[in-house]
Parts: C-alpha cells; structure tokens; sequence
C-alpha cells in the first residue's frame, strides 16, 4: 500500500500533538524522508510517490512543505484536518511510528546534520547547492547508505 505523503504528514503531526511532543515542518520533512528510506531499503516499496527534492537544510517535499509553511520554525501545535480517516497498514503503522518517536526527540539541526551525511542522497543531489531544488531520485535514497 502507498500513501500520500500528505496523509502521512497529518499522521506524524498529530501523534508528536496527541504525545505532547510537537515538532516544526523542518522536523516533519526529515521524518518524512526517513520513513520513505525505511519503506524503500525495508519493505522494497515507496511510503509515498510525491517527490523530495534536496533543499539547503535537507531533503523537502515541497507539497507538504508548503502546507505547513506558515509555522516557521515553530512546532506545529495544531493541524485543521487531523486524520483520523488515514488509514494506515498496522505493520506499516509500526514502522512509521518508531521511526517518530526515534527522530522527533532530536535537535532539528541533528537531523539536518545527518540528512546532509557525505555519501548520502542529499548530499549527491545539492552538490554545494548546484542541485539546489532537484528531485532527489527514489532508487538514490534505497542504495544510498544513511544513518538512521
């Protein structure tokens, strides 16, 4: 089963907001990224089709980027259309939400950090900022070797 990356942004929101953990959209687009890694490197699929694009600080779906754009750098304390439709595979579910509460309790710029790992998707792609806004390409982000 593949997603959306929207619904599965609204799914992480809402489990960091209903655990009084709350985290920014520069959180939420490493986490996304992460959960697309494990799906594809785990479960040799795709956790959603929407592209990630390599961004100054990191790997960005611009979609979902944009959506939650006018929090800034704050935590994201309250989203309108909370998910509870979202259905999620309870296997896939299990994945998703280790990979939220492994990554959210991070310092924002420790993921950057780590999304930025010589050798990585990211860091192929951005080239010291020539591939500024390009598509990080899905079989890249599989083979590339990435602390998670």
């Amino acid at each position: 089963m593949e997603y959306s990356a929207f619904d599965l942004a609204r799914y992480v929101l809402k489990k960091c907001i209903d655990e009084d953990h709350p985290i920014s959209n520069l959180q939420l687009q490493k986490i996304l990224y992460y959960i697309q890694e494990c799906f594809l490197k785990e479960k040799d699929r795709k956790a959603f089709s929407e592209p990630i694009e390599a961004w100054q600080f990191g790997p960005v779906v611009p979609k979902v980027y944009d959506e939650y754009r006018i929090y800034g750098g704050r935590t994201i304390v309250w989203i309108l259309d909370a998910p509870d439709n979202v259905s999620i595979d309870k296997e896939d579910k299990v994945l998703i939400d280790g990979i939220v509460e492994e990554k959210r309790n991070l310092d924002p710029w420790e993921m950057v950090q780590e999304t930025h790992k010589e050798g990585g998707a990211w860091a192929k792609i951005y080239d010291d900022g020539r591939g500024a806004y390009k598509e990080i390409p899905t079989e890249m982000i599989r083979k590339c070797p990435q602390k998670r």
